[in-house]
Formats: C-alpha cells, structure tokens, sequence
C-alpha cells in the first residue's frame, strides 16, 4: 500500500485544490477529499499497477463532484425552463488523456527528463547523478523537453489558448470530440 501513500502525497495539495475550486466549501471539499483516499485504499493492490494514478485519482475526484452536485440540486423547484447544471472541467485538468501521444513523439532523452522529473517526482539534482551530467545541464535539458512536449501537446492534441494564455481546449486521444473550457 506504499504507493498509495506515495501517490496521495504527491497529489493530495492539487486535488484539495481542485475540488475547493467547484465546491466553494472547505469542510465538504475536505469529505471529498477522505472519500477519494479511501476509494484509493479500498483498490489496494490495482491502485499500484495503475498506469497513471494522478489521472484515476482526478476522474475519481470529477466523479465525487458530479455525485455532490446531483445530490445537492432541488428538483422540486426547478422548473423545465432552467437547463441542467453541468460541471465544467477546466480542459488543462484532463489533458492527461493527451500525454501518452505526445511523448511518444518526442525523442528518448526528453522522454526519459520529462518522465522521470515531472511525471514521477525524481529530483533534478537525482537526475543529475542518475546520467551523470551536472545540475545546470539538466535543468537545460529539462526546459528544452518541455518546450519540445509543449509543442508535441500543441500539434499532437490540437491545444489552443484563450485570451490569458491558459488552455482552452483540445482534441482528447479517445473520440476526437473537442473539450472546452471557460
């Protein structure tokens, strides 16, 4: 169960986060929070052969606020005119479905930077050791993967920007169906 522990700490800030973002609540936001670990818990050893347990995790964590969100509503009170509150999922916070074809189609060296510090939590100070390179060359290398994926993320899964820079929307790998946000 070590990599349960290990995945809720490195995700647990960003899913608190995320879910004090659409909740505006902090003591439910906090029950949400305690229900997605102990969703966790209860995959015992599956949660450990997950591919990418960030992305479990935050599917979990939408799936939680679309069960809040049902709960909450008063369906007594509204009338055929209103439409359906839908919860809106900001398109960087699912674009996890796009990294897999992206670094597929980046060479080997950026790959391995990219996962190893960003995906899996190495340090670049570890990195360094671990290829034998110094710090200063790593964090080069590390910024230049970056830029590269960027660009694979762009042409790959059809990132666009909004006004402020931020993503809007894309094409997930799965149906080719256009996810945007506000």
């Amino acid at each position: 169960m070590n990599c349960i522990v290990d995945a809720w700490a490195r995700y647990e800030a960003e899913l608190r986060g995320y879910l004090a973002r659409h909740l505006k609540d902090a003591r439910r936001s906090e029950d949400l929070l305690q229900d997605i670990f102990v969703k966790a818990i209860y995959q015992g050893k599956r949660f450990c052969e997950l591919d990418n347990p960030r992305a479990w995790l935050f599917k979990v964590a939408r799936n939680q606020l679309a069960d809040c969100f049902r709960r909450d509503r008063n369906y007594d009170q509204v009338g055929d005119e209103i439409a359906d509150v839908e919860v809106e999922i900001p398109a960087v916070e699912t674009l996890a479905e796009c990294l897999p074809r992206a670094l597929k189609n980046i060479d080997c060296e950026d790959r391995e930077a990219i996962t190893r510090c960003d995906l899996q939590g190495m340090s670049q100070v570890d990195y360094a050791q671990l290829k034998s390179l110094t710090l200063p060359a790593v964090k080069s290398r590390v910024q230049r993967a970056r830029k590269r994926l960027k660009l694979q993320l762009q042409t790959q899964c059809q990132i666009r920007f909004d006004d402020r820079g931020s993503v809007c929307c894309y094409v997930p790998v799965a149906d080719g169906v256009e996810i945007k946000s506000n």
